[in-house]
């Protein structure tokens, strides 16, 4: 009898009750907060919450997205509750036309990062963000991801978690999408990252398959609604008035990466008879790559690539293709490896 009321009194102790629940996060640099954190399931390992900003206050929305509401992701470590330490953190960037709630990615990052003493943070960069500061959003409002994520998430997770908040504790990296927006964020701001890395990123904007990819997701309701111009993001995608589409383009534009850890992942899209678009958009995200990869060494820059062709040599699974989640796992397995060594 006595240990039950033992057991009970624990389970109602300010001390349980704190494990119990995610941390609460107070509005600040630009952000309200406009959901608490909750986990998305019974491990207690991610939650999630949403802000508001006037960095991007209407942005478009995929399916079950909420008006000026931004998702945003945490996945903690696993001992975050039971010690009073600081841990790195990387952030993670979806690919489009995902979002950073989407099951896989949880499963992804949690498995990548188990028992690593890692932060994890995914925010929403929309359907169609691109992660950059829109020059022409129109009717759609300020689309300022950039200004949003750099300026305003990332200090605001700093004053809200514990984590360490040196440049050498910081990583950034993403897929397809995503990647893009891991490298060219590295690039803008070196003075916040140790680290960064692409998994299938579309990284050369002066590539007019690239370019094609990129308006087509503009224009198609499937990337959220409402659709917007194709010139949009970074102006008119043809010379000789494409300079924002130049002057932003990751391959090109490697220097301010010197000093930072700097990793790329691609397959070749494996055999182009199955599920050939995804096939496709591999083999020509990889060859951005490879310009990405010849403009470092050119730079004489450190980095590291995985090139993993078909996938089979590469992780049990994968297949090559674009948004395959075993290659894509097995990109996240090695990143966090590289980067919680040197963090």
């Amino acid at each position: 009898m006595i240990a039950a009321v033992t057991a009970v009194m624990a389970l109602s102790s300010p001390a349980a009750q704190a494990t119990e629940a995610p941390p609460r996060f107070a509005d600040g640099f630009g952000l309200t907060v406009t959901s608490q954190p909750r986990w998305v399931d019974a491990n207690r390992r991610t939650f999630i919450f949403s802000v508001s900003t006037g960095q991007v206050p209407t942005p478009t929305l995929l399916d079950g997205q909420e008006p000026g509401r931004h998702a945003i992701v945490v996945t903690l470590p696993d001992d975050y509750d039971e010690t009073t330490r600081s841990y790195p953190v990387q952030y993670y960037l979806h690919g489009h036309p995902d979002r950073p709630d989407a099951a896989w990615n949880q499963r992804v990052v949690e498995k990548a990062t188990a028992g690593t003493g890692l932060i994890t943070v995914q925010p929403n960069g929309s359907g169609r963000g691109w992660y950059s500061n829109w020059v022409n959003p129109g009717a759609a409002g300020p689309q300022n991801w950039e200004t949003f994520h750099l300026e305003q998430v990332i200090p605001f997770v700093d004053a809200n978690l514990r984590t360490k908040a040196a440049k050498a504790d910081r990583a950034i990296v993403g897929h397809s999408m995503g990647g893009f927006g891991a490298l060219h964020y590295a690039e803008h701001r070196p003075d916040l990252f140790g680290y960064a890395g692409s998994f299938s990123g579309g990284l050369d904007l002066r590539n007019s398959e690239m370019r094609a990819a990129i308006t087509t997701t503009l224009v198609n309701p499937a990337s959220g609604t409402p659709t917007v111009n194709a010139d949009a993001v970074f102006g008119p995608p043809v010379w000789p008035f494409d300079g924002v589409w130049n002057a932003q383009s990751p391959a090109h534009h490697v220097a301010s990466l010197r000093g930072m850890g700097v990793a790329l992942y691609t397959g070749n899209g494996g055999d182009l008879t199955v599920n050939p678009i995804q096939a496709v958009l591999e083999n020509r995200a990889r060859e951005t790559a490879l310009v990405t990869a010849a403009n470092l060494r050119a730079q004489n820059i450190p980095f590291h690539f995985s090139d993993y062709g078909d996938g089979s040599g590469w992780a049990p699974g994968c297949t090559g293709k674009h948004a395959d989640e075993e290659c894509v796992q097995a990109d996240m397995n090695h990143f966090v490896g590289l980067f919680t060594r040197h963090a």
